[in-house]
């Protein structure tokens, strides 16, 4: 079972390990003594993941909010004692049911930060810097790129009002085919209401660097690359970014947009930079969300089967009826019996006579192949 912690922040810890297993059910006894069901083993996520199925577009779950959970993989079911099968015409039985193994699945975490904003930009444009600036997160700051390896979330306060920010790190071009560490940028970016794009005053053209970055953002989805955006130029505490703040200006307005500019690093602007973000979310608040993932949660046991007819035999699908093969005894002649007493009062003998399975027909039950008897 995955359950979402807010106390959780990476998924680094899950993985150290490769294989998470939980306990198979124990066996039925005598003296009417059932076995335990296997116990479940539970693995904290952080607020925000995904649980997929690996190799598949099937989303299990997502996760965002504190003590969600979902069943990946159900734990074996214990087996029934020898008292449970007795009957009239069987009153002393000597067999009782081995412990169900548990399920098997192999699934993909995948953690989107939950924000109402994300900061973006080429790297080492100042993204850590301005989250240092508006709130109380301590992102690592260096100058080179990818300083930042995942992103940090912090939380403003602006008055009464509070949004959560995260800084992004940065893309290249090629991003949304995997350059650099593009995809795992990327999919933080999807959950986040407004974007921040920060341009860096001591670029050349910072305007061609806005557009390779949001040149990746709809190459990875068309929804993303309409996601609002506040343009902020970064950097205007340093002479030679504060001398063309004018050409700046007539170039974003040439390009229909209007941006401001900051100094991060010396927290110039940032006050209002806030206030407009708090304008922007709400004005958000009203526009209708995304439509969720589908969603596939491990289905109920059911009754319902089918029979199939195979090459050398027949084979029997269905939940409740493999499950119960698979736990009997069938090494032992009692427990053949019982098995196939048991198939008759459910039905399936007789839709093996209908699919035209004569008596000394190989059968196939999910692992347990045997002998009709008739």
């Amino acid at each position: 079972m995955a359950v979402a912690r807010g106390s959780v922040r990476t998924l680094r810890e899950l993985g150290r390990r490769r294989v998470y297993q939980a306990e198979r059910g124990q066996h039925g006894r005598g003296a009417g003594k059932r076995g335990r069901r296997g116990g479940d083993v539970i693995l904290s996520v952080p607020v925000g993941t995904e649980v997929r199925v690996a190799e598949k577009e099937m989303c299990l779950a997502d996760l965002d909010a504190d003590g969600e959970s979902v069943v990946v993989a159900r734990g074996g079911l214990g087996g029934k004692g020898n008292t449970w099968f007795a009957r009239a015409d069987y009153q002393a039985p000597h067999i009782a049911q081995r412990g169900q193994a548990g399920e098997e699945a192999k699934i993909e975490l995948k953690l989107k930060v939950l924000a109402d904003v994300g900061i973006i930009g080429l790297p080492n444009v100042g993204k850590s810097t301005l989250l240092r600036a508006m709130s109380a997160a301590r992102p690592h700051v260096a100058d080179y790129p990818f300083t930042t390896r995942e992103p940090v979330v912090g939380v403003v306060d602006v008055g009464f009002e509070r949004f959560i920010m995260a800084d992004i790190p940065g893309l290249i071009e090629d991003a949304h085919a995997g350059a650099g560490l593009g995809l795992e940028f990327l999919q933080h970016i999807e959950r986040t209401r407004v974007l921040v794009h920060v341009l860096d005053g001591t670029r050349a053209d910072p305007l061609s660097d806005m557009e390779v970055v949001n040149r990746e953002l709809s190459e990875y989805s068309a929804a993303l690359g309409e996601r609002r955006q506040l343009v902020i130029v970064n950097k205007v505490d340093l002479v030679e970014v504060k001398n063309r703040v004018g050409k700046l200006e007539e170039a974003l307005a040439r390009s229909g947009l209007e941006g401001q500019f900051v100094s991060a690093a010396e927290e110039r602007g940032t006050d209002e930079l806030a206030g407009r973000i708090v304008e922007v979310l709400s004005s958000e608040r009203g526009e209708v969300a995304p439509e969720p993932s589908p969603v596939v949660r491990p289905k109920a046991r059911g009754q319902r089967f089918e029979v199939h007819r195979e090459e050398d035999g027949f084979c029997v699908e269905g939940e409740r009826v493999v499950t119960f093969a698979e736990m009997m005894p069938v090494e032992m002649e009692e427990g053949r019996q019982e098995l196939w007493w048991r198939l008759g009062r459910w039905g399936v003998s007789t839709a093996l006579r209908r699919a035209g399975a004569r008596p000394g027909a190989r059968v196939r039950l999910g692992k347990v192949e045997l002998e009709w008897l008739g």
